[in-house]
């Protein structure tokens, strides 16, 4: 154990801090650990919490130290994590203090899952992070990105890792946005050995960035890990970007979404952004056709007026027009919206029940050709179909025994 700085912060303090710790940790030569707590809760939690971080301590080889807290009804993992942090500016270590892991954390997800709504919580606040999955969001994205300050990354990369672990996510697809190329390399390490399930790449502008991306994965993988597969989401905001669109779509086949950021976009040609989204429409529809082609899922910027639901609303219709499959959400309250105004339509639910059907009756008759009235259906059209059958159903348009109805 290599020593390096004797006092040590972490966590977050204030009057507006919920669910989180403010941690001070004095290395010191001799005297033993003690633990100066200020909580709320101390009376009911105060000795398990002092229990929890001697563990932490203990674990790390820590065995003179004063630790003061200041608790805000942190749980557990976030405890954990803020100490951890503040023990790694003390001391080097690669050890890591884990805690077990929920059973409904281990399962995985798969490539065509619906990805419409995608709820964005800053990777440093974990009181937004708790409760998330109540909201039912299709996916949620723990940010290391630009929601959390330069001087904070270090410390959210512990917090993260210990979401992915001990928070129940409803369902929805753990999904984490790691820091741009290369600074978003130094996250993996904390992300992918803890069962996420996909990962977004901010600014993405090459094949090679996510080639890169892939091979230090893998490397880690390789190191005994449950190896779960993990899939990419590339960002794209700039106009190399969108320039190399089709090939970031076709750089891996674990790239099974591609989306779009149009603050930095439009920062980036040099205009401003609207709610019109004129500026933007050329770089939407390229990106959405990459993904067309690519066989994968466009995924439209968020909306940033968190109280214009109208808007939102129009935006969504727009986005959806334009071949969108799915929005970033950064409130809970835009995801009903979102999902309202994707969802299918009654003419486009009538249309892909017919092509169903008359699939489902040249399969019974052995026929090779499928036709609906004078038309042909190709087999993308009944693919098409039959996603927008499981769209309906699972936004409970229709019943899973629509067929015998």
């Amino acid at each position: 154990m290599n020593a390096r700085n004797r006092i040590a912060e972490a966590g977050n303090t204030g009057p507006s801090v919920r669910s989180d710790c403010f941690i001070i940790l004095k290395i010191r030569n001799s005297g033993g650990i003690t633990i100066d707590l200020n909580s709320k809760v101390k009376t009911m939690y105060g000795s398990s919490i002092e229990v929890l971080c001697k563990e932490v301590l203990a674990f790390f080889g820590i065995s003179n130290a004063n630790l003061t807290i200041d608790d805000c009804g942190a749980l557990p993992f976030v405890i954990a994590a803020r100490l951890e942090a503040a023990v790694k500016q003390c001391v080097e270590s690669d050890k890591e203090f884990l805690q077990e892991i929920l059973p409904e954390n281990l399962n995985e997800s798969t490539k065509d899952r619906f990805r419409i709504t995608r709820l964005y919580l800053p990777g440093n606040t974990p009181r937004m992070m708790i409760n998330a999955g109540i909201h039912k969001p299709d996916g949620i994205i723990l940010d290391l990105e630009d929601s959390v300050a330069p001087v904070k990354k270090e410390e959210a990369r512990y917090l993260v890792r210990n979401v992915l672990r001990s928070i129940n996510f409803y369902g929805a697809e753990r999904m984490v946005r790691i820091n741009q190329f290369p600074e978003g390399l130094k996250d993996l390490k904390l992300v992918v050995p803890h069962n996420v399930h996909l990962i977004l790449v901010p600014k993405c502008e090459s094949a090679e960035q996510i080639q890169t991306l892939e091979n230090e994965i893998e490397s880690i993988k390789k190191t005994g890990i449950r190896r779960n597969r993990i899939f990419l989401m590339p960002i794209i905001e700039s106009a190399l970007g969108v320039e190399k669109a089709f090939e970031i779509a076709t750089s891996s086949e674990n790239v099974v979404a591609m989306a779009i950021g149009l603050e930095d976009y439009t920062a980036d040609i040099g205009v401003k952004r609207t709610k019109e989204a004129r500026e933007s429409f050329f770089a939407r529809t390229r990106l959405v056709n990459a993904c067309k082609a690519a066989g994968i899922q466009p995924i439209d910027s968020v909306f940033s007026d968190v109280g214009d639901m109208e808007g939102l609303a129009g935006n969504v219709r727009i986005s959806k027009s334009l071949g969108f499959e799915g929005m970033g959400c950064i409130h809970p309250g835009q995801i009903r919206v979102i999902r309202e105004n994707y969802a299918p339509d009654p003419e486009e639910i009538d249309k892909a029940k017919q092509v169903v059907k008359a699939f489902l009756e040249a399969e019974e008759k052995g026929l090779g050709v499928i036709s609906l009235g004078n038309k042909m259906i190709d087999p993308p059209v009944v693919k098409r179909a039959e996603r927008t059958i499981t769209l309906a159903i699972r936004l409970g348009q229709l019943s899973e025994d629509w067929n015998n109805e």
